[in-house]
């Protein structure tokens, strides 16, 4: 059987059939939530999707959004970097001069462009006047490219740091019903499925990432080093060791392949210690990064982490789970387990509760034994 298509670019390896879907949607001109956790090639796959169906990409980090002036700024600026032939800086500045006039200016710059940039305001008001102006520019955008229009907003959820009621994201939702030209594609981890399908502008079509299978893994790392004139010692257990470093992670994956391809041995063979030197290396280089993730934690949410890492159980709610390692009980711990899933740290009951990014996993086992 053919687990995987090594012909495929690496972000659609064993991804065939959630691209397609991907595509199928934004073809339609439809909206969609795609969910998994950090590393697993979600914005990689809409990219790709989107320039397939031949539709100009918007984007916005949301975790860089701190609030609404932010949101609108940081929008602003992707709009105008995505949209610079003559055809949309005309219908921009004939936009502004007609409807947002006291909402945006369109600055002439060195580089002969004009920048479109939001005026300054202190007033939620005029905030919000902005924020709906840029949505209705999206699909006048799309209108006059004769074509489509995909915005992607990556970490989504993040607004409700700041959005307490929800009323950004609620009228976001009711656009995302209402715009006929602009797909909106909302990136989250895999606890944004919990949402109830029923409440307004929920009803968004779903991909969900799991980890890739052991056998996709193997295939694909195989093919590569062949590439590069390399293979795993076939009595040795590196592919193997490969393999359950990175879990069926897409990032950690591609990560430590890298390390691997620098690899320059005599016989081109991949013994066991090449694979754990270039573990070793990566942990070594993501340390500080695995630092300070663990300094943004609360408390409660690095035991239950660190607890998971050492003694991995699908069941930690459990009382002796509980007893021996320390946890709190009830809400605390319930608390702990919801946070560290919107994060996609940790994965839900369907993949165990195991941590979502292997190679942090691994650190931390190293770091505490």
């Amino acid at each position: 059987m053919n687990l995987v298509n090594l012909s495929a670019p690496f972000e659609l390896v064993g991804r065939q059939a959630q691209f397609q879907r991907i595509t199928q949607v934004l073809a339609r001109d439809g909206d969609l939530l795609i969910v998994g956790v950090p590393g697993s090639g979600r914005r990689t796959l809409v990219r790709r999707a989107a320039q397939e169906v031949g539709a100009a990409i918007v984007e916005v980090d949301c975790i860089r959004v701190t609030d609404g002036q932010r949101f609108v700024q940081l929008l602003c600026e992707s709009i105008d970097q995505t949209f610079q032939s003559a055809a949309t800086q005309a219908l921009m500045q004939e936009w502004i001069a007609n409807e947002a006039m006291e909402l945006f200016v369109l600055n002439s710059e060195a580089s002969s462009r004009q920048r479109l940039k939001p005026m300054r305001t202190e007033s939620p008001e005029t905030l919000w006047q902005a924020f709906e102006a840029l949505l209705h520019l999206l699909q006048q955008l799309a209108e006059l490219l004769g074509g489509r229009v995909v915005l992607i907003l990556q970490s989504f959820p993040h607004i409700r740091s700041w959005d307490r009621n929800r009323v950004w994201e609620t009228f976001l939702r009711k656009e995302i019903e209402r715009q006929t030209q602009v797909s909106y594609v909302l990136v989250a981890t895999i606890a944004e499925t919990s949402l109830h399908p029923d409440e307004p502008g929920n009803s968004l079509e779903t991909v969900q990432l799991a980890p890739l299978s052991n056998d996709v893994v193997a295939a694909w790392v195989q093919a590569v080093l062949h590439g590069e004139g390399l293979t795993f010692d076939p009595r040795s257990q590196a592919l193997e060791l490969f393999v359950n470093a990175v879990q069926g992670h897409l990032g950690d994956a591609s990560a430590l392949v890298r390390r691997l391809k620098s690899v320059r041995v005599s016989d081109g063979l991949i013994r066991d210690w090449h694979v754990q030197q270039a573990i070793q290396e990566l942990l070594a280089d993501l340390s500080m990064v695995f630092e300070s993730l663990l300094m943004l934690l609360p408390a409660n949410q690095t035991h239950l982490l660190e607890s998971l890492a050492l003694d991995p159980t699908d069941k930690p709610q459990s009382r002796d789970y509980i007893h021996k390692h320390c946890l709190s009980r009830g809400g605390s711990l319930q608390g702990a387990i919801a946070g560290l899933q919107h994060k996609g740290l940790i994965y839900g009951s369907e993949q165990g509760y195991r941590l979502a990014l292997p190679l942090f996993a691994l650190w931390l086992r190293q770091r505490l034994s």
